[in-house]
């Protein structure tokens, strides 16, 4: 997409709650004719594409960030407020406001269309989601609804691919239409307040009356919904069983992972060790093909094999996102978590983060409460994220036994769920303890809006998993695998003297820093390999798995090591060290993604600074603990 405007272009800013589909219409809009940036001197992110109608109109569209209200509480909410009022500086205000609304849940949306209209700006009503709402037997009048609002209102599925044709339309003929929509937005603005330079403000208590005569003059919800709805949430909310099946849940993820993923894992392995054995036979020995075979092939090869197990966490995640879940989990852990120091609203910013802690801090700005907020940053990089997921694969594949645990359990899904477990333990001890730092504030309520269950949509699961398969795949070509290169160079040069009997691993660069480091890690059982692997590892934590597999396909006798490493691991390590590795990424010093992250949420480089040795000091203190009682309780352990 070119940089500079398009003549004549017409500017839409895309407007909505969180969760109506927004984003998913602006991708249906846009493709991939879109660019994501910052707003500036915020870390709000602006996402702005480019299209054009079937009659050849060019438009410019702006994804808002989602906002529940234009009463701002968070920064989000600010920058959305002030797009749509067009007092942002730097951004132009929108020729038309498309206020994107689930229609599934309009009472819950019709109270945010209201305030945008109040603004008196042109706008236009997209009620997305119809095919869901039809499906569960919702009808919405939209030429009634249309006529009271006093507004267009357009219908769409996001999800489909002619899904926004009724929307691009009405751009089509937009000359008279939206110069109606603004009459119309003005002449219903009364419905709430607004000052002279349209800013709105909280609405009016008459608001949720006019909400109530909307909905009875144009929406039909069959009663077998609402009360569908109750009944599941008589068991979901449940404080006991509630509970119960959000353990199950979790549980069973984890179990999945395993269970699930193994076919597939064997299937990236063989490739990978194909594709191994075709380069090293067509390349004469030398340094080209040990780059080529023990650095970049076992080194990316062995983090690509994890793939399978990452996309299947994203999977259960993305569904209990699309089904409706997680508000309802926010709700039923809220007692908990303000016991702990956080707050109901911390729930999805630390659930995203088990998928990786960057987005999961990002949404932390939704939290109102600053401590609240920063608390919830603070604990974030705990909650065990995608990339530590390898390393704990490949230790529990060397260490534990497959076997099944009282005939329904998968012994190796058990310890992966515990690891799981400790790092939410963790999270919760340092909210616990922080939360004893700043006595003498007032809790928050938590209130939420919960959306009417659904039944997730297999095209949005894909999209959402090709999205991360693709996020995965950028990260190993743009930070493993240059990683595994330099890793290699240091792995292999300076080279012993020839005629020496000097192991050539011990006398490189990667060696003489390994040994640098052991003294370091040798009360956690740790050996110069490994602590050659946790420095690249700070870059990005699944980086530790290719940095052993090239360490140990150069330090090995055979060459076929790296095709090996769970098996050579577990010939060459005690049990205790595994043991002890696995507890120091439980609390491992986050990657320097997630660094950066933090510096740029809070502003402050020390909190950034404070975090990171906080985390190295809980890992480093876990790990010994974890290896002194092994080696002390383990027959044998210390061998």
């Amino acid at each position: 997409m070119s940089d500079s405007p398009a003549a004549g272009a017409m500017r839409i800013a895309l407007v909505g709650n969180p969760n109506c589909g927004k984003t998913a219409l602006f991708n249906r809009l846009t493709g991939s004719r879109h660019k994501v940036a910052n707003y500036a001197g915020v870390t709000v992110e602006r996402r702005e594409g480019r299209f054009t109608t079937p009659g050849g109109r060019v438009v410019r569209v702006l994804d808002l960030p989602g906002a529940y209200s234009l009463d701002a509480v968070s920064p989000d909410e600010a920058i959305t407020r002030d797009v749509c009022r067009g007092t942002l500086p730097g951004e132009p205000a929108p020729d038309l406001l498309v206020c994107v609304a689930d229609a599934t849940n309009l009472r819950l949306h019709l109270r945010f269309i209201l305030e945008v209209q109040a603004l008196g700006r042109p706008m236009v009503v997209a009620l997305n989601m119809m095919d869901a709402a039809r499906e569960r037997g919702i009808r919405v009048d939209t030429d009634r609804l249309a006529r009271e609002l006093g507004v267009p209102v357009v219908e769409t599925v996001a999800v489909r691919r002619h899904g926004a044709d009724a929307l691009t339309a009405l751009l089509d003929a937009s000359g008279t239409r939206v110069e109606a929509a603004a009459a119309g937005a003005c002449a219903a603005s009364d419905s709430g307040a607004a000052s002279e330079d349209g800013a709105a403000v909280a609405p009016t208590p008459d608001v949720h009356a006019r909400v109530r005569r909307l909905l009875a003059a144009a929406v039909t919800v069959p009663r077998a919904t609402a009360e569908l709805d109750d009944a599941l949430d008589r068991v979901v909310l449940h404080p006991v069983w509630g509970l119960v099946i959000l353990a199950l849940a979790m549980f069973l993820v984890f179990q999945a992972v395993f269970s699930w993923a193994t076919p597939l894992m064997e299937l990236i392995k063989a490739g990978v060790d194909a594709l191994g054995d075709v380069v090293g036979a067509s390349l004469p020995a030398g340094p080209l093909r040990s780059l080529l075979v023990e650095g970049v092939i076992a080194g990316a090869g062995a983090v690509m094999v994890f793939l399978p197990q990452i996309l299947i966490l994203f999977l259960f995640i993305l569904a209990l996102e699309e089904s409706g879940y997680l508000p309802r989990a926010a709700v039923l852990l809220d007692r908990f978590m303000v016991g702990a120091g956080l707050s109901g609203r911390s729930f999805i910013p630390l659930l995203s983060s088990f998928a990786c802690a960057v987005p999961g801090i990002m949404a932390a700005r939704t939290i109102q409460d600053p401590r609240d907020r920063l608390a919830t940053i603070l604990v974030a990089p705990l909650m065990t994220c995608s990339a530590r997921l390898p390393v704990y694969a490949l230790l529990i594949g060397a260490f534990v036994e497959r076997r099944e645990v009282w005939g329904l359990f998968n012994l190796q899904g058990l310890v992966l769920f515990s690891l799981y477990a400790a790092g939410i333990v963790s999270a919760v001890g340092v909210a616990w303890l922080l939360k004893r730092l700043r006595r003498g504030r007032e809790e928050q309520a938590l209130l939420l809006e919960l959306p009417s269950y659904r039944r997730p949509n297999v095209r949005d699961l894909a999209i959402g998993l090709l999205e991360r398969a693709q996020i995965f795949v950028k990260r190993v070509g743009t930070i493993i695998l240059p990683l595994m290169v330099v890793l290699w160079f240091l792995a292999s040069f300076p080279a012993p003297p020839a005629g020496s009997d000097v192991n050539p691993l011990a006398y490189s660069f990667a060696g003489r820093l390994g040994a640098a480091l052991e003294p370091v890690f040798a009360p956690l059982g740790f050996n110069w390999q490994i602590c050659i692997a946790l420095v690249p590892g700070l870059a990005a934590r699944e980086v530790a798995v290719g940095s052993l597999a090239t360490v140990y396909a150069l330090s090995a006798a055979n060459e076929s090591a790296a095709d090996a490493l769970g098996p050579l691991i577990a010939a060459q390590w005690p049990l205790p060290t595994a043991l002890s590795l696995l507890a120091w990424y439980v609390a491992a010093p986050m990657c320097v993604a997630t660094l950066a992250v933090i510096r740029r949420e809070t502003g402050s480089w020390k909190t950034m600074v404070g975090s990171a040795a906080a985390l190295f000091a809980l890992a480093y203190v876990l790990a010994f603990v974890v290896h002194a009682a092994a080696v002390a309780l383990l027959p044998g352990g210390a061998s």
